[in-house]
């Protein structure tokens, strides 16, 4: 089936989709958010989907609304039979929506109805979930509220992070959207409708959520750094230095006397928190400086067992 498709992403998550279903179809145009002012010489960045696209030779539209009746009529005059969308970053009134022919489809990273919104992925280790997913999902002009065309399972492990989440999830989007593009434009698959219950909100991450308060449980310590790394970066200060945390580890285990939350137990990071077990930190960064796994951090930068993180 030759199909015309629109599709509609920004980020590196949605490249690997992208390049799916330029290999069996006919992408007739991607939009991306317009380029961004970046970097230490301020100049414009175009999007990871708005080079790709570029360099399979797909004609790019930035547009910075889709509310304005010039650019519908753009997008109708493509005569699209389907638009794909993943982690786009603009709302699709109506008129976008039913501008193709079989309406759009969206690549949502989470197990619907469960975190609907704009971080589902990285709500989903915050919370301790132990499995996540991606959803192909009919839109409608609601938030995440479409009928589900299928669904892909991943675990959440404990080495599971935000940055391994986003790579696994990227990759399994792509290797569903062509069959299901095939067979919802085909008409030989339905769509279920979300569940009632178990509806869960994915905020935007607030970059003051990514400051390690070390008075919270451990566990909530270890799924914090975890969920940010490597974006925004986990993070504490101590002796006036902020350091990201990339990796960790929690450690089900209480001392007779473990000291303050945020003090070493050990040579090798054992932190204490606030319900007295731990948090063995395994990866850190100190501002302007490469990674570094605990051992090589610790010849740069000793830390004194007893030291106290604030």
């Amino acid at each position: 089936m030759s199909l015309r498709v629109v599709f509609m992403g920004t980020p590196d998550f949605s490249v690997p989709a992208l390049r799916a279903l330029d290999r069996e179809f006919q992408v007739v145009c991607v939009y991306s958010r317009p380029p961004r002012i970046a970097g230490r010489g301020q100049t414009l960045r175009k999007s990871a989907v708005h080079t790709v696209a570029e360099e399979l030779g797909i004609a790019v539209r930035t547009p910075t609304t889709l509310r304005d009746a010039a650019e519908q009529e753009s997008l109708r005059a493509l005569e699209a039979d389907v638009a794909v969308v993943a982690a786009y970053g603009l709302l699709l009134p109506s008129e976008v929506l039913q501008a193709p022919r079989h309406g759009c489809i969206n690549i949502h990273a989470s197990l619907l109805p469960r975190w609907r919104g704009a971080a589902p992925l990285q709500r989903s280790i915050l919370a301790g979930d132990e499995e996540t997913g991606i959803c192909l999902m009919a839109m409608d002009e609601g938030l995440d509220t479409g009928d589900v065309i299928a669904t892909g399972r991943v675990p959440i492990t404990a080495e599971t992070t935000g940055g391994s989440l986003h790579d696994e999830l990227a990759e399994l989007g792509a290797s569903m959207i062509v069959d299901g593009v095939r067979c919802w434009c085909s008409g030989t698959c339905g769509a279920v409708p979300q569940a009632h219950e178990g509806v869960t909100y994915a905020a935007k991450i607030d970059k003051k959520e990514s400051r390690i308060l070390w008075e919270i449980p451990a566990r909530s310590v270890d799924l914090q750094i975890r969920a940010f790394s490597p974006y925004p970066g986990a993070w504490f200060e101590w002796n006036g230095e902020r350091i990201r945390v990339l990796r960790s580890r929690f450690e089900d285990r209480r001392f007779a006397a473990p000291g303050q939350p945020g003090e070493v137990l050990d040579d090798a990071l054992l932190v204490n928190c606030g319900d007295g077990r731990c948090v063995r930190l395994l990866e850190l960064q100190r501002a302007g400086k490469s990674p570094l796994d605990a051992d090589a951090f610790l010849r740069g930068l000793p830390v004194p067992v007893g030291s106290v993180f604030g």
